[in-house]
């Protein structure tokens, strides 16, 4: 905006009571008319923000006000206070400026009018020095990660109070995982011995070495050459010396139980035991990388300079080799077989997987030849050695069923084909159960089909033991110094679901009869371990609950045969598999009553199915021919691999590692 306008020419201000020029911040008096209208204007200058702000710079000096000034013509007097005499003497300097300011242009009454416009802007900020704060604002994006960060580190802390090496400082920090060492060899045993010999003993011991048969025992020094005197036995044993008299040499009969006595030795079972399962490895070293999916080791053949034809001849041999295999795209190895003398005659009834050591494997065997289903065998094999199991332990009865606990790894349970249960120890060296239930009053009257130790609940280390018998029973056994067992449910035989005929009269709704149905195979859901499947010999597939009053929730019906076994899908709990004697295989949703795929490839008994680990659509069956493996998002009408039975005997039991 214009500023004030000056005063006329010729204005004089007199004393130091004259009047002040505006927005000026010290006192002067006007002795010229165009230096005084000059200096006005430039006091007289106002800068105003886009708001209207005055945001004039005041002037950076600040005059005494105690001074007062006069200007009388070019010479300026100065009076201070407290002073009776004024001293007057010459400015050079505002000589100066003011004859500059006469040589300058005068400005016109229009350029004083104009409004002059000032725009200040702030330069960029030069970081000379930036040091991090450990406070971050409630407001910022930050705020949040370091929230969580803090509660983090508290929980940590609190942890770690219980803890006996806990120790309350200042600074607490975040300790790493825990990792473990493992040494190869025993720490090296170290002891000191000692003896006294004699210059004669140094000097005739090479003589006395030679002389010496090689499994003699040590020099005998003389009698007067050294201090240290022999044993009883030391001189028993000892060569005699010159003077011919001999020890007489041990009979045949203690030789042979010397040897004897070596044969049977611990010592030697086990370096015999160790020496069997390298030679097994080195054998079967190519398919124990394929079964570990690892790469297989070759050694390198060194032959002298070949020829070019058989150069050619090996190339094209490798080429044929490998065509097959990138053609077929998938394919069933059979690495080896666990067999033995001992397992000949036997058939597999059921497998599992131990928990804790997944190289080892226990099979049921059972005589199916014989009526009274005697003879059983429960082996447990190792992948160190296919030829002869670890473990053997005989039963009066076949063995129907095995499962190794998850809780405790070295007890295996196993069912048998007159209802008894036990449970091994295969820790142990003895092959005697450690308890049995042959004197339950409460043991089945059937066959054990299946049984199974499931947790309690979900992250619970407690187990319990579950069985299914053709008596009709579902059963729970607990461990105290006996094996006794309780009912969860009983399975009764149920009225066929037929459609009511035209004029027939209606019926009741469905209930169970007296007669009790055999079961021949449950599976827990892998979510809620109250819910279990239970399949029945006349085909049905119960939904059964551990705890209420309606044991039975629903029942499924699409089988013509018993059912052999059911399996949740363990990466979509909603939907489960069942296999049957009818040759066919169904799939279930668990809310529906009716199945949403059949499956049947061959006209063959189903005997097991079982899920992949780590897909929802991949899983295997075995039948008396072949094994199968089926991809559902590759084809519903066939399986994407089969491997047919050995010559020897039918498939029975199916187990996938992992």
């Amino acid at each position: 905006m214009p500023g004030p306008r000056p005063p006329p020419p010729g204005a004089a201000a007199g004393a130091a009571g004259a009047t002040r020029a505006p927005n000026s911040r010290k006192n002067s008096t006007i002795s010229q008319g165009k230096a005084a209208r000059n200096r006005v204007l430039l006091g007289a200058v106002q800068v105003f923000d886009e708001e209207g702000k005055n945001v004039t710079p005041h002037p950076l000096f600040q005059p005494d006000p105690n001074a007062v000034t006069r200007t009388r013509g070019n010479s300026i007097s100065t009076t201070k206070s407290g002073l009776d005499e004024t001293e007057s003497q010459q400015d050079p300097t505002l000589s100066l400026s003011a004859e500059q300011e006469e040589g300058e242009a005068a400005l016109t009454e229009a350029e004083l009018e104009q409004r002059v416009e000032m725009t200040l802007t702030e330069t960029e900020t030069l970081w000379m020095l930036d040091l991090p704060t450990a406070l971050v604002s409630t407001e910022t994006e930050e705020a949040g990660r370091v929230l969580e960060r803090n509660k983090i580190y508290a929980e940590i802390c609190n942890a770690k109070t219980d803890s006996e090496y806990f120790e309350e400082k200042m600074v607490q920090t975040i300790s790493g995982a825990a990792k473990t060492k493992e040494v190869q060899c025993e720490p090296i045993t170290v002891a000191e011995k000692g003896m006294m010999v004699t210059s004669w003993d140094l000097d005739h011991s090479l003589e006395s070495s030679e002389t010496k048969p090689a499994h003699s025992e040590k020099p005998r020094t003389p009698a007067g050459k050294s201090s240290k005197r022999p044993s009883a036995e030391e001189h028993s044993q000892a060569v005699p010396s010159a003077t011919g008299s001999a020890v007489p040499a041990r009979t045949h009969e203690q030789q042979g139980c010397s040897s004897e006595e070596i044969l049977t030795s611990a010592n030697l079972q086990h370096q015999l035991v160790v020496m069997e399962r390298i030679l097994m490895e080195n054998i079967l070293q190519p398919k124990l990388a394929l079964y570990r999916q690892i790469p297989v080791l070759t050694e390198p053949v060194v032959t002298s300079e070949p020829e070019e034809g058989a150069e050619e001849e090996e190339e094209e041999e490798e080429e044929e080799e490998q065509s097959p295999a990138e053609g077929a795209g998938g394919s069933l190895e059979h690495l080896w077989s666990y067999r033995c003398d001992l397992t000949c005659g036997h058939s597999v009834s059921s497998m599992a997987w131990n928990k804790g050591n997944p190289d080892l494997l226990a099979v049921g065997y059972r005589e199916l030849e014989c009526q009274d289903q005697k003879k059983g065998l429960a082996c447990c094999w190792s992948l160190k050695n296919p030829m002869w199991p670890e473990r053997i332990f005989r039963c009066d009865h076949g063995v129907t069923a095995v499962d190794f606990s998850l809780a405790s790894p070295n007890l295996l349970a196993v069912g048998m084909a007159n209802g008894c249960v036990a449970i091994y120890d295969v820790q142990s060296p003895k092959d005697t159960a450690l308890l049995d239930s042959s004197a339950s009053l409460n043991k089945h009257k059937g066959p054990v089909w299946q049984l199974r130790w499931v947790g309690q609940d979900r992250g619970d280390k407690r187990e319990r033991l579950m069985c299914i018998s053709g008596d009709g029973r579902m059963t729970q056994w607990f461990i105290q110094q006996r094996l006794d067992c309780f009912d969860v449910m009983k399975i009764k035989r149920t009225e066929s679901g037929k459609k009511k005929l035209p004029g027939e009269r209606e019926r009741k709704s469905e209930g169970p009869i007296c007669q009790e149905a055999a079961g021949m195979c449950f599976d827990f859901h892998p979510e809620d371990p109250d819910i279990f499947l239970a399949g029945t010999e006349e085909g049905l597939i119960h939904c059964c609950s551990c705890s209420g009053k309606e044991q039975i929730l629903g029942t499924y019906r699409g089988h013509k045969g018993p059912v052999y076994k059911v399996a949740w899908n363990p990466s979509r709990p909603a939907s489960f598999l069942s296999c049957s004697a009818d040759w066919s295989i169904l799939l279930w949703q668990r809310h529906s009553r009716s199945p949403l795929f059949t499956f049947a490839s061959v006209a063959a008994f189903v005997h097991d199915i079982k899920w992949a680990p780590r897909s929802p659509f991949i899983f295997a069956a075995v039948n008396d021919r072949r094994v199968e493996i089926w991809d559902l998002s590759v084809s519903v009408f066939q399986p994407v691999l089969c491997c047919a039975a050995s010559p020897e005997g039918n498939l029975s039991s199916l187990l996938i590692w992992g």
